[in-house]
């Protein structure tokens, strides 16, 4: 198959969530018109701060959360029109792996029991001898031998709860897998360990991966492509490299600017203001990043840019980018 083969395509997705404070409602745009696709092979990064929705794209993915509207289509189907039997075959072939790998197992279950789960649910042993046999296979695949499956929870270190979830995920040998802050529970060192782990299983299995997480540096190592986020917004989509060698929309140079360097003489220049992101209960008009931006003009408080390709063909949502 070709590398280029789209194996998720999102359009136009939306999702808001509705709060209450000082007696008003507010409407939240968790996530505002969001378009992309990922290819089958590649790791496609989301990144921002926290609260900038990224995390909503993922859910709303495998629908743990409902999208408002738009379409998010998995090798051609629609994912948000499936009935709960063609959800149930979906689940098979797109599955996450959850930030906190101390509260995504069952302190009661052994890892065997966890691990062999989904395929317990949908009936993807053969028999008793398969699925001890495909445990302990996909247990080897993330680093830990067969001897883990007979263990608790409470016995592994953080890090190797972690390679538990990854290795949950790809049992049932999915199309796709959804990795949310993977590693940042985890100390630097672990979190390097993981790192290595998912980059090798999508040089050896072919993984495709949606990796999302707000630490620049992380994203950085592991993903080919990379979409920048702010305030339910994707500001801008490029090529790992390409991003951090010459970012395009002043948001992301920010973040590259936060990013600690051993030689500070490679810093990005731009004099952009850090401050703090407006509150997500402020109606904000125009462009949601014009407040903290030196470019910012009376165009940008007013009208919503769209992400379109700029001069070098890079796709920004910026009105001076």
């Amino acid at each position: 198959m070709s590398r280029m083969e789209t194996i998720l395509s999102l359009k136009n997705l939306q999702k808001t969530f509705t709060a209450r404070r000082k007696g008003k409602t507010y409407k939240i745009h968790a996530v505002n018109d969001i378009s992309l696709d990922v290819r089958r092979g590649e790791t496609l990064g989301i990144v921002g701060e926290t609260g900038c929705g990224k995390t909503t794209v993922g859910r709303t993915i495998i629908r743990l959360t409902t999208a408002d509207s738009g379409v998010a289509e998995l090798n051609g189907n629609d994912i948000f029109t499936s009935d709960r039997q063609q959800m149930r075959k979906l689940r098979l072939k797109v599955r996450m792996v959850f930030q906190d790998p101390y509260a995504s197992l069952n302190p009661r279950r052994t890892i065997g029991d966890s691990v062999g789960e989904t395929g317990d649910i949908h009936g993807v042993f053969d028999s008793r001898r398969d699925r001890e046999e495909r445990i302990a296979r996909t247990l080897e695949q993330v680093g830990l031998d067969a001897s883990f499956a007979n263990r608790f929870p409470h016995q592994l270190s953080g890090g190797q709860r972690q390679r538990v979830g990854i290795a949950r995920a790809l049992l049932p040998t999915p199309d796709l897998i959804i990795a949310d802050e993977p590693v940042s529970a985890l100390d630097v060192s672990i979190q390097a360990q993981v790192l290595n782990l998912l980059a090798d299983l999508k040089d050896e299995m072919g993984l495709t991966m949606v990796f999302i997480s707000h630490d620049l540096g992380v994203v950085a190592q592991i993903s080919d492509r990379v979409a920048v986020m702010y305030m339910g917004n994707m500001v801008e989509l490029a090529d790992g490299p390409g991003l951090f060698a010459n970012p395009q929309h002043p948001y992301t140079q920010l973040l590259i600017a936060s990013v600690p360097l051993i030689n500070p003489n490679k810093r990005v220049s731009g004099g952009i203001e850090k401050g703090e992101p407006p509150s997500r209960f402020a109606d904000v008009s125009g462009c949601a990043f014009h407040d903290r931006c030196p470019l910012a003009t009376d165009l940008c408080r007013t009208t919503r840019p769209e992400l379109r390709k700029n001069g070098i063909g890079r796709k920004v949502a910026c009105h001076h980018a």
